[in-house]
């Protein structure tokens, strides 16, 4: 379609990568559809699984580390077309949505249900490559993966529902290593949950005005003006369990002392946030992969220490 690389570029609005563009046009659908030009949420999905490793220790394996990112693509990639197929008609009506593939109509429900057949194999396939204890958890995440998009129906907590389905990772990474669960994967994954609380409140301001017109909740229309307290709250917590994880996984000095940048990284998102400015928002949610990569730092580096 001439000028289709132009539309989406001015359409999708947190388009993070050109590369899709070059793509020939039917891939390019199943390209956005699976959000591959837009990585950032790979990132954070990938990086609670490189947490639970690294907490588990003493280092992380690289072959893991490679196996859950490939894992991180598929499962997102699955994640977000499962998403978009149940909410093509709510996405007709947001203007930062109503270009994705299925709500244009480019795409149809068919090949939908195929594309999330084949990016879950690959997800199937790179779970036979771990331990049994973590192959029954990661199967055990499937019914969040299928009743999240719902959430936005029923409830202005759909942000929670998508931390404790985007933090699983931390839990598989952990057994993939100890072949069990103990308390401070459990603390980590608490982490997490806050965490993701935090920054999807901050992505949800992007579409509060269309949401509020259609129907749809989110914790940006509940919180409102005191969004920013609640994200001092959301973040406040998350430090704390993060600290409480790394005490009781016996993590040294050094962990404590890369969660004062991490500290210093979620303040920044609170700071004169302005949040009727979707691209302020967005910058700001954002700025959570480099959140989650000092994170995984800060476990690393304890377990030198």
């Amino acid at each position: 379609m001439p000028g289709q690389g132009n539309e989406l570029r001015a359409a999708v609005a947190d388009r993070q990568t050109g590369w899709v563009e070059r793509l020939p046009e039917r891939w390019r659908d199943y390209a956005t559809l699976a959000r591959w030009d837009r990585p950032i949420g790979t990132w954070l999905l990938l990086l609670p699984c490189w947490w639970g490793q690294a907490l588990a220790g003493p280092l992380p394996s690289p072959w893991l580390m490679l196996l859950f990112a490939i894992g991180a693509v598929a499962m997102r990639g699955a994640g977000c077309t499962v998403n978009d197929l149940t909410d093509r008609a709510f996405d007709r009506q947001v203007a930062r949505t109503r270009n994705r593939p299925l709500a244009s109509g480019r795409l149809g429900t068919r090949e939908a249900l195929l594309f999330i057949a084949a990016q879950c194999l690959v997800g199937l396939l790179v779970l036979t490559a771990l331990n049994w204890s973590a192959i029954l958890i990661a199967f055990a995440s499937v019914p969040l993966i299928v009743i999240y998009p719902f959430m936005k129906r029923i409830t202005y907590w759909p942000q929670a529902f998508l931390g404790i389905t985007f933090n699983w990772g931390v839990l598989v990474g952990y057994a993939a290593v100890s072949g069990a669960l103990e308390l401070p994967a459990l603390l980590l994954y608490a982490a997490g949950f806050f965490w993701t609380l935090g920054y999807d409140t901050l992505y949800a301001h992007q579409d509060k005005e269309d949401d509020a017109l259609i129907g749809v909740k989110s914790t940006a229309l509940l919180l409102g003006a005191a969004t920013p307290r609640w994200l001092l709250l959301f973040y406040g917590t998350t430090l704390t369990l993060l600290i409480a994880a790394g005490m009781l996984a016996g993590k040294g000095v050094l962990f404590y002392l890369m969660l004062v940048p991490v500290a210093w990284l979620l303040l920044r998102q609170v700071r004169e946030l302005r949040l009727d400015e979707p691209a302020d928002c967005l910058a700001r949610f954002r700025a959570n992969r480099d959140v989650g990569l000092v994170v995984l730092a800060a476990l690393v580096l304890g377990s030198l220490g």
